[in-house]
């Protein structure tokens, strides 16, 4: 047994977010385990860009209320306790809805293949994604 150390809470890049998020890292896939597992925190209208796992990823959240969109428009409203899975190579999005933060742990496998990305990045999530999204979730 191992109590692994604390890690820093940082501001998450640009380049795969819009607007204030905040991740801690939980433990970053140390072979032989291929789990990475993060706490992700968005303040209102906050959202991942486009992105897709390789072994897909799972979304547990732990207060607020956030959304999940794909890329053919399904559009899930998430809350307190709620777990979300998005299978693998599906697109999504995900992140706070308007008006409300967001917390959620945030876990993935790698692939085990360093040819093979766990996560593949898109583009930004547009606003007009966003609002379509948000107004079909009716948050």
């Amino acid at each position: 047994m191992e109590l692994l150390a604390r890690k820093a809470t940082v501001k998450a890049p640009a380049e795969r977010f819009t607007g204030d998020v905040w991740l801690t890292m939980l433990t970053e896939g140390q072979a032989p385990s291929l789990l990475t597992a993060g706490l992700v925190r968005f303040t209102p209208c906050a959202r991942t860009a486009w992105h897709r796992h390789a072994v897909g990823q799972t979304l547990h959240v732990a207060e607020g209320i956030g959304l999940v969109a794909t890329r053919d428009g399904a559009v899930v409203v998430m809350r307190p306790g709620d777990t979300v899975f998005t299978p693998p190579g599906e697109w999504h999005w995900h992140g706070a809805a308007p008006d409300h933060f967001m917390a959620h742990l945030a876990m993935a496998e790698g692939t085990g293949d360093p040819a093979v990305p766990a996560v593949e990045w898109g583009e930004h999530v547009t606003e007009d994604e966003y609002r379509a999204a948000a107004a079909q979730a009716a948050v």
